[in-house]
């Protein structure tokens, strides 16, 4: 869960996430006891479990999701606007980017392919909020001697979460090469279930490419199988 200041004061969370006390006490510090917080936005539609948790903090919140978060949880109260559509993203587009893979399913039939995601940066700082679409795979000790620190991965059921098709191979290559382009300037990586990737010694496009190599193969092998 990311925590973002707007310049008039108030504030955005980046998913949601059942805090232990210390970690909501001082949420609710900086943001005067929540009232400063004026939406949730649940980017990834296959983390649902702390929704409500979230809601019950800060029931007077917007909680925006996605389609899947609305049949998943029907009983909580969300916002009518899905925050995949772009008319939803345009409301935030002072301080965020956002952007949303192609070439993959947005939401698997299969609950296990978290490929898809809305991926979220915040301009000012540089910070990407990303949920599996991209990961920060920390090494093994020993492998950290020749290749130092924590590395940007896809996530590993990329195969699976290809869509069925001619071209969704490329047009997978095609978003991440615009998505190194156009957010060039990244230093900070905060990917959900696996940590905090600085980008000191390479920058956020060399990163990208590292990991498009790293998927080479699974992206060969879907073309040779749908074209």
């Amino acid at each position: 869960m990311s925590l973002v200041r707007k310049p008039g004061g108030t504030f955005l969370l980046l998913d949601s996430y059942e805090l232990d006390k210390s970690d909501q006490d001082e949420l609710m510090a900086l943001t005067d006891g929540g009232a400063l917080i004026e939406a949730v936005l649940n980017v990834h539609p296959f983390h649902t479990i702390h929704c409500e948790f979230m809601h019950e903090m800060l029931p007077h919140a917007r909680l925006i999701g996605t389609r899947r978060h609305h049949e998943h949880a029907p009983h909580l109260h969300w916002d009518k606007d899905l925050i995949e559509d772009a008319a939803t993203q345009q409301q935030f587009a002072d301080i965020l980017d956002f952007s949303i893979p192609s070439g993959v399913d947005f939401i698997s039939d299969d609950d296990s392919v978290h490929v898809g995601s809305v991926i979220v940066r915040h301009r000012e700082s540089g910070i990407v909020h990303v949920d599996d679409t991209l990961m920060v795979i920390n090494l093994p000790a020993l492998a950290q001697k020749m290749v130092p620190g924590p590395k940007l991965r896809f996530h590993p059921k990329l195969a699976d979460g290809l869509e069925k098709r001619a071209g969704a191979a490329d047009d997978y290559i095609r978003w991440a090469r615009d998505l190194a382009r156009d957010w060039a300037n990244t230093n900070i990586v905060c990917a959900a279930h696996s940590g905090i990737l600085r980008l000191d010694d390479e920058s956020f496009a060399e990163a990208i490419d590292k990991a498009l190599e790293h998927v080479s193969d699974t992206l060969d092998d879907h073309r040779k199988t749908y074209g």
